[in-house]
């Protein structure tokens, strides 16, 4: 004899698997937690490690609020980080209200001060140090070592501060690649950088910026970047085949029709690798001389044959 579950043995059951659940993730959760305090700490000691090094030693304005700490240290002799972290301040407000509230806040925060702390502690006890006095490679390494550093910070749900705040609201509400958001950002801090510092110093500290905006992408997004193919073509099986043949890649069949003749046509949508680009022309080429085809490039892909979700959140 079976007997039918009652309403109150259902909710007892549902509110067990919600309990199981909720500790679960707060377990997640505080280790995330410490890994993303791990990699703040990190990454803020590296960009302070970098702008000792490489930036103030040869006069390279890192732009944002760091550059403009520059500018003022120049003739005032106040400490560069001190002056970073004060100037922040206001910028705090602004990503509280759209990067995400008091956890990006507590983070970005958290970040700038340790910056700040680190920075002035390498002027004070290891002043005047300098790995190379070539300013284009003091500009590379600068830009690398902060754009992976920014990079880093990012994917902590955090930033530097300054400019870092603006440029990733730009990224984030109008999609702006972060190259040129701080690009847009940092241009006002350069120009009175040149009239600082001189126009040829700050036109190694536009190099600087670019390089670490490139870098701070491929950190935040890896090297993730693939060619999306979309085909329209009147041999999808045969095209199909070659792909999964040849490239086992996916294909994924849609229908489409043309809207001047009024016909159904097959359009084929593939991810494909960079280097498998030529080989994918080389096959519809052969099979469908005729086809029509885009190749746009993605930023990321997910799933079978690529990268997972897991790995991207993680």
């Amino acid at each position: 004899m079976t007997t039918t579950p009652t309403n109150g043995d259902r909710m007892a059951r549902t509110r067990e698997r919600i309990r199981r659940l909720r500790a679960n993730r707060r377990r997640e959760a505080a280790g995330r937690l410490v890994r993303d305090y791990a990699i703040i700490i990190f990454g803020s000691v590296l960009l302070a490690v970098s702008m000792h090094l490489f930036f103030i030693p040869n006069q390279l304005v890192a732009g944002g609020l760091s550059g403009t700490a520059q500018i003022i240290n120049k003739f005032t002799g106040w400490p560069i980080g001190t002056l970073s972290f004060i100037l922040n301040i206001p910028l705090f407000i602004l990503g509280w209200f759209y990067l995400g509230g008091y956890r990006f806040l507590a983070r970005t925060v958290f970040s700038a001060f340790t910056f700040s702390v680190v920075l002035d502690g390498l002027q004070l006890f290891w002043p005047g140090i300098s790995l190379t006095h070539d300013l284009a490679l003091n500009t590379l390494y600068g830009g690398v070592t902060a754009g992976v550093a920014v990079g880093l910070l990012f994917r902590a749900k955090a930033t530097s501060g300054g400019t870092d705040i603006l440029a990733r609201i730009l990224e984030k509400r109008f999609g702006t690649p972060l190259s040129q958001a701080y690009l847009y950002t940092d241009g006002l801090v350069v120009f009175l950088a040149g009239l600082t510092f001189g126009w040829e110093l700050a036109l190694y500290a536009v190099i600087a910026l670019y390089v670490g905006g490139v870098l701070v992408e491929v950190t935040l997004n890896g090297s993730n970047v693939m060619r999306v193919a979309t085909i329209i073509t009147t041999q999808p099986q045969a095209v199909a085949d070659r792909i999964l043949a040849d490239l086992e890649r996916g294909v994924t069949d849609w229908t489409g029709r043309g809207m001047y003749t009024g016909m159904e046509r097959h359009v084929l949508l593939c991810a494909v690798s960079r280097a498998d680009t030529v080989l994918l022309k080389g096959i519809i080429h052969e099979v469908d001389p005729s086809a029509f085809v885009i190749i746009g490039q993605a930023q990321e892909v997910f799933g079978e044959g690529f990268r997972s979700l897991k790995e991207s959140t993680s």
